[in-house]
């Protein structure tokens, strides 16, 4: 358990032929172990101190790979982030989220993974360390597949970025919806971030990512220009099921391929319904 992020990337580096695993909080590490006895060592990273904090920087946000879901929940952020607050809201229980992590999310690379919609509406990437130096990963790369990264080896992530988003995109406000077997504490079987600014009455800038509905959460971009130009009133009609014919989904225990499918389609058109509603309460140009 280090303190300082050059003791960490030398452990990784000393960490022989298997490689280390590295924690945070462990909420997933733990139950994909399942009963396989443990033959790797372990770093945990929540007491180095370059990894904590949100904080805005010249170039934008930067969340630390420590920080929690309940850090996100508490940060004052503007609007353009109401997407990942809501996500937030939506990893397990609160006892979970105290301790889960942001970074962790992303780099167990889960199609289910409830952080990465709101992050691609977000123009995200990952910040990742090691004796070598930082590199900055668009968050499009570095999530490369099911339980796939672009982590190589010696390398760990050290923080999430944000950069400056143009004005018209960091004034809009952010929407997260999922859908599960249940109400609370669920793995998604799909689920929708919506990142939305109206001007003039016209939206001027959609984004919109679905998860769950291929190996690796993307945007719709067909949604997204269909949706430019439109009125509130007219962005019901302008979603249609051929726009998200670049998904992928498939049929498992929580949901057919069909269903998938139909559900990703009603969340896009709630999910941005949801962001034009809370433009419309920001004096219609979401300041945050």
């Amino acid at each position: 358990m280090p303190t300082t992020l050059q003791d960490a990337v030398d452990f990784l580096q000393q960490g022989g032929k298997n490689g280390v695993e590295i924690v945070a909080g462990a909420t997933d590490w733990f139950p994909a172990r399942g009963e396989r006895p443990l033959c790797q060592p372990i770093l945990d990273i929540t007491k180095i101190a370059e990894l904590q904090g949100i904080e805005r920087t010249l170039q934008g946000w930067r969340f630390g790979a420590a920080v929690t879901w309940s850090d996100i929940l508490t940060a004052d952020l503007p609007n353009c982030f109401a997407g990942l607050k809501a996500a937030a809201r939506e990893v397990g229980s609160v006892q979970i989220q105290n301790v889960a992590t942001l970074a962790g999310n992303l780099c167990n690379a889960s199609p289910a993974a409830d952080g990465v919609p709101p992050l691609l509406t977000l123009d995200a990437a990952v910040e990742i360390a090691s004796l070598s130096g930082v590199r900055s990963v668009p968050l499009t790369e570095f999530v490369l597949g099911v339980r796939q990264t672009a982590l190589q080896p010696g390398e760990m992530v050290t923080a999430v970025t944000v950069p400056v988003l143009p004005m018209h995109v960091s004034e809009g406000v952010g929407c997260f919806i999922k859908i599960g077997a249940r109400k609370y504490l669920v793995i998604s079987i799909t689920m929708v971030a919506a990142l939305v600014a109206v001007a003039d009455g016209k939206i001027a800038e959609a984004r919109v990512a679905v998860g769950a509905c291929s190996t690796v959460a993307q945007r719709v971009p067909m949604l997204e220009a269909a949706l430019r130009g439109c009125t509130a009133a007219q962005a019901e009609a302008a979603i249609c099921p051929a726009h998200l014919e670049a998904l992928s989904p498939i049929s498992d225990m929580r949901g057919s391929a069909s269903y998938r499918a139909d559900a990703a389609f009603e969340l896009c058109r709630r999910a941005v319904a949801s962001a034009l509603t809370g433009a419309a309460q920001n004096g219609g140009l979401g300041h945050g």
